[in-house]
């Protein structure tokens, strides 16, 4: 005979763990941000796809491929900028540059061309790290690798939305953003409801206590495997912002005006995210993911 399925203090732990596991679900799958201890233990700290950790905006959509390099916005002015090899087109007409100018064209060209796959590479990893953090949550609570596998048509669909974005050089920050996360939302969700499912049907025919061990093992096992990979991660965006820094530089050397103005494809952010300290202290290198793609 099954026991009673009245509540008891043992079905309320179980439905506890339950919980636990939902959540450790939803957080496995925190999308854009890889989340770690901060350097005081006391806060998270993300590494994220976006300029912003690197201290820079801009107000484009961008394209970059072996063709030049394009901006384009609804508002604004400028509202398309394009160059390509030394040459500069601001709103469909060519515009005469400085020889000095073109040099740096040229350098911002190659920049942006030699930055943007890198931010696909973090882009892919990102996802790669989300979507083995709900496949290792599934096998730990299930002990079953076939349903684990069963996010990997969610992993190629946003991998394949990474190389049809990113991986062809062409970045707008709202869809990017809404198209990256789908896949690995809805990976959560439905593999979040067949445990749940899973989970209450154990805890009602009295296993909560295995439950709960498992939700315990599984949050510390999840975790340090996650910090490991989303270090490692964020190692890769610090190092991308150096490249920022430098693609920076050279706008704000370009002599070139636009009714007086200079060109602005790269804007400091007025609010930037903190950055993770380093131990060198150079701040430039702390500060987290690629602009020349936001």
């Amino acid at each position: 005979m099954p026991p009673c399925w009245g509540a008891t203090p043992e079905r309320a732990t179980g439905m506890r763990a339950v919980l636990m596991i939902l959540m450790a679900l939803c957080a496995a799958c925190a999308s854009v941000a890889m989340a770690a201890d901060g350097d005081d233990g006391s806060s998270p700290r993300r590494v994220q796809l976006s300029s912003r950790q690197c201290g820079f905006g801009t107000p484009y959509d961008v394209l970059v491929d072996s063709g030049g390099v394009w901006l384009r916005r609804g508002e604004g002015a400028p509202r398309e900028i394009f160059f390509h090899g030394g040459e500069l087109s601001v709103d469909r007409q060519v515009r005469p540059v400085s020889d000095a100018d073109a040099q740096r064209l040229r350098q911002l060209e190659h920049g942006a061309q030699q930055l943007v796959p890198q931010v696909a590479g973090i882009a892919r990893e990102a996802a790669d790290i989300a979507f083995d953090a709900v496949a290792g949550v599934i096998e730990a609570l299930t002990g079953s690798r076939r349903k684990a596998r069963q996010v990997e048509g969610w992993r190629r669909q946003t991998q394949d939305y990474v190389d049809a974005t990113l991986g062809r050089g062409r970045w707008e920050q709202e869809p990017f953003d809404e198209g990256f996360e789908a896949g690995i939302e809805a990976a959560a969700e439905q593999m979040a409801g067949s445990i749940a499912r899973s989970m209450l049907w154990t805890v009602f025919t009295g296993g909560s206590a295995r439950i709960e061990a498992r939700a315990e093992r599984m949050e510390r096992d999840l975790e340090a495997r996650m910090e490991a990979r989303g270090r490692a991660l964020e190692g890769q965006a610090q190092a991308l912002c150096v490249q920022v820094h430098s693609l920076y530089a050279l706008q704000q050397a370009l002599e070139y005006r636009h009714d007086g103005r200079p060109l602005r494809m790269l804007e400091v952010d007025d609010d930037p995210q903190p950055a993770p300290r380093e131990d060198s202290g150079d701040n430039e290198r702390s500060r987290a993911v690629a602009a020349a793609s936001d």
